[in-house]
């Protein structure tokens, strides 16, 4: 899979695109104390450890869960969990992947010369690629004034770059329907939501750093693949009668994802220094110990939760707990992912 896509965005040779600094969306960050670095150690451990407590909470809707330590239920899971993470699969079988026309229109759109008809055509095959073509089309970042109904009239307004940065979004986002569990149904957006501001937050901080920009966009992205693919099991194994949720039933869940992630990615082909800062992350959270992705991977993280925090009323950005010890370029990347509107995030996430 990472072979493809390389080489669908070898022939760009284009930046990531400027966000619009007019769109106005809530909350602003605010200028935190300046350190000189990027990827500093000033962010401590202390409120890496707080947010990630936060964001749990929050993913699970437990911020009221009465107990610390895992329940029945809770230990179910992760018993089944244990079993997938020891068993000959890596777990990429559990994915839920869009069809396989999503591979033939990153090919189609790898060429100059694509014509549009049969692009539409291919397009038309998948209601969840109607939709989010038509979506972006009618955007702000795109819009003509006039409402755009047709997918041929939608490819025109997008061109190839847009329809790349859109499908390339797509193809990694989960799948729910009607047949998901109530534990996909409601976590699964929430981790793709930080995954996409991840993603930006990566290729932001990338600028300058001796990272290859692709794969500093794949480790945001698909980073919670492990924890998508456990939701499922999630679904199977809860009984119902006891919360989820708990603060030690997270930290395992969140090892076990890291583990499926490195897994699933190893079978995707991705590539090692991409699989090395997802596995870093649950290691030491001492940026000065990490690999070159891993130290972006780990900011990107940070920001990218502070920002979906805040943008829910779960946290304040204005904390200085929060915001201190972020560099200018750190703060900047922050400031830019609180300015990016909700229906902006397939077009700003997809790489370049």
């Amino acid at each position: 899979m990472y072979d493809w896509l390389r080489r669908i965005f070898s022939d760009s040779g284009k930046p990531a695109p400027k966000l619009n600094s007019t769109t106005q969306a809530a909350p602003t960050a605010p200028a935190p104390v300046k350190t000189a670095r990027f990827a500093s150690d000033s962010v401590s451990s202390m409120q890496r450890d707080q947010v990630d407590f936060i964001f749990a909470s929050w993913l699970f809707d437990a911020e009221s869960h009465p107990d610390i330590f895992t329940n029945g239920n809770e230990n179910a899971i992760l018993a089944a969990l244990d079993g997938v993470v020891k068993s000959n699969e890596s777990g990429a079988h559990l994915v839920r992947r869009m069809p396989g026309v999503i591979p033939q229109l990153l090919q189609s759109l790898r060429s100059g010369d694509f014509a549009g008809a049969e692009l539409a055509r291919k397009i038309s095959t998948d209601l969840v690629l109607v939709a989010e073509v038509l979506r972006l089309a009618n955007s702000v970042a795109y819009s003509t004034g006039k409402p755009i109904t047709s997918i041929d009239h939608a490819i025109l307004v997008l061109g190839q770059d847009g329809l790349r940065q859109l499908i390339t979004s797509v193809a990694f986002k989960p799948i729910i329907n009607l047949k998901s569990g109530s534990f996909t149904k409601m976590v699964a957006p929430r981790l793709w939501a930080q995954s996409e501001r991840c993603a930006l937050a990566n290729r932001l901080l990338a600028v300058d750093e001796a990272v290859e920009p692709l794969e500093v966009f794949l480790a945001g992205l698909v980073q919670n693949v492990g924890l998508t693919v456990s939701l499922r099991v999630i679904d199977q194994i809860s009984d119902g009668r006891q919360p989820v949720g708990s603060p030690t039933f997270c930290n395992a869940l969140a090892a076990y994802g890291r583990t499926l992630a490195y897994n699933i990615g190893t079978e995707w082909h991705f590539p090692e220094s991409v699989m090395t800062a997802i596995r870093e992350q649950g290691e030491n959270k001492n940026s000065a110990h990490l690999s070159p992705v891993g130290k972006v991977l780990l900011m990107g993280n940070y920001l990218s939760k502070l920002e979906l925090l805040a943008r829910h009323g779960a946290l304040d950005i204005d904390d200085p707990r929060m915001i201190d010890g972020l560099s200018d370029k750190e703060a900047d990347c922050l400031r830019q992912l609180t300015q990016v509107e909700e229906r902006e995030w397939v077009m700003v996430s997809g790489a370049r």
